[in-house]
């Protein structure tokens, strides 16, 4: 699956609604934000500071929370998420994101069948 402008938070405005009207749902090493909208698909929009490491090792936690989105994508409502990657995500490696996403994703999804 491709990450195309359609499953992409690309403007400020979009990240800060997110940031302020969604719910948090924390992992160890991220923080996913989630606010519900009325498109087709669910959106994503990474964030990483530059706290987490210099920008090769940012660019690839933000790859990694890119291919745990695309393998839970699927079974997400139409929502907005916001990854935000902390300290420990590089230790974390794949494996902290996939499982970030897999749990935001089923809350969300249990959250949507009520």
């Amino acid at each position: 699956m491709r990450f195309g402008k359609a499953s992409r938070l690309r403007l400020r405005r979009e990240f800060l609604a997110v940031q302020e009207r969604g719910r948090r749902l924390s992992a160890r090493e991220y923080a996913v934000l989630a606010l519900p909208h009325t498109g087709p698909c669910a959106r994503l929009g990474v964030t990483v500071s530059s706290k987490v490491g210099k920008a090769v090792v940012r660019n690839r936690v933000k790859r990694w929370v890119r291919v745990a989105f695309r393998e839970v994508a699927a079974e997400l409502p139409a929502v907005d998420l916001v990854v935000i990657a902390r300290r420990g995500a590089v230790e974390g490696g794949l494996a902290a994101a996939r499982r970030a996403l897999a749990e935001a994703s089923g809350v969300l999804a249990a959250e949507a069948r009520r």
